[in-house]
C-alpha cells in the first residue's frame, strides 16, 4: 500500500502509542486522534483540511476516532426512497454508498491515508473490513464477515433463539479518495440505539438488518471497549501486518 514508515506520534487532541498495545507491530507513522463527540459537518470539514495537508505531504497519515450526535448522512448513491420518514434532516456528503445514521454508542474512524500508486480502492476497503472483523473477534463476537457485492461487516442470516434473522450489518464503510488520499471511513455499532434505523433504508438494503455488538453478545459493549482495539487493528491492516481474508 506504500504507507510512510515511522511510529505512532502523539497528536494534539489524540492518543499516543502507549494507549494502544503495539507490541510486535511494525508501526508506521500514523497519528491517532481521539476527538470525543463531534458535530458531523465540523468533522467533515476537518477531514477535508487534513486530506489536503496529507496530499501535500505536510502531515503524516492520520486516523480520527470519534462519535457523532444523532445524524443521518447520505452518500452519492442515495435514492429518495432511502431517506428518513421521521422528518429529521440529512447531511448530503461526498462519500460513496447510500444513507446511514451516526450517533452516540457508535464508534467512528476516519482514516486520512495517502494510498500508493496505482491506487487500489478495493484493497483499501478490504483492509478496513478486516480491521473491523478482528475487532469484533477480540470482543467475543465470532462469525462476522463480508457479503459479496456489499461493503461493510456482516453477520449471516440464520435461526437465533428460535427466531429467523436476516443478514445483519454491524459495521458500515463509506469512503472517498481524492488526490490519492482517503476520507470518511468506518462505523462500528457498539451500544447505540436502533430506533433511527427504523425510519430509513440503511445503506439502501431493504432485505437486510442492522445490529450492534451489545445486541449480538447479550452484554453491554461500549465505544470505550472497542476504540483501542479498532485503532490497533486499523494500523495493523494498513501496515499489512493483519492478514486480509478473501
Amino acid at each position: 500500500m506504500g504507507f510512510q514508515q515511522g511510529s505512532i506520534r502523539k497528536a494534539n487532541t489524540g492518543t499516543t502509542a502507549s494507549d494502544i498495545d503495539t507490541r510486535d507491530i511494525d508501526i508506521r507513522d500514523i497519528d491517532i486522534r481521539e476527538l470525543g463527540t463531534v458535530d458531523y459537518e465540523d468533522t467533515w470539514h476537518l477531514q477535508a483540511d487534513l486530506a489536503a495537508q496529507r496530499a501535500e505531504g505536510k502531515i503524516p497519515d492520520t486516523i480520527l476516532l470519534l462519535q457523532h450526535p444523532p445524524t443521518y448522512t447520505a452518500g452519492k448513491r442515495t435514492e429518495p426512497s432511502d431517506r428518513p420518514t421521521n422528518g429529521l434532516p440529512v447531511v448530503d456528503v461526498d462519500r460513496g454508498g447510500r444513507i446511514t445514521w451516526h450517533g452516540p454508542g457508535q464508534l467512528v474512524a476516519y482514516p486520512i491515508i495517502k494510498l500508493a500508486d496505482p491506487v487500489d480502492v478495493v484493497d483499501y476497503v478490504r483492509r478496513l473490513e478486516q480491521a473491523l472483523i478482528q475487532t469484533c473477534e477480540d470482543l467475543g463476537l465470532h462469525g462476522t464477515g463480508r457479503v459479496e457485492g456489499r461493503s461493510g461487516v456482516w453477520l449471516p442470516a440464520g435461526v437465533i433463539k428460535n427466531e429467523l434473522k436476516p443478514a445483519r450489518k454491524i459495521a458500515a464503510i463509506g469512503i472517498r479518495v481524492t488526490r490519492g488520499v482517503t476520507m470518511h471511513g468506518v462505523s462500528l455499532n457498539c451500544n447505540n440505539t436502533m430506533e433511527y434505523y427504523d425510519h430509513i433504508v440503511p445503506c439502501g438494503l431493504a432485505d437486510a438488518g442492522v445490529t450492534t455488538l451489545t445486541e449480538e453478545l447479550g452484554r453491554e459493549v461500549t465505544v470505550s471497549d472497542a476504540h483501542s482495539l479498532l485503532a490497533r487493528h486499523l494500523v495493523d491492516a494498513l501496515n499489512g501486518d493483519l492478514q486480509v481474508d478473501s
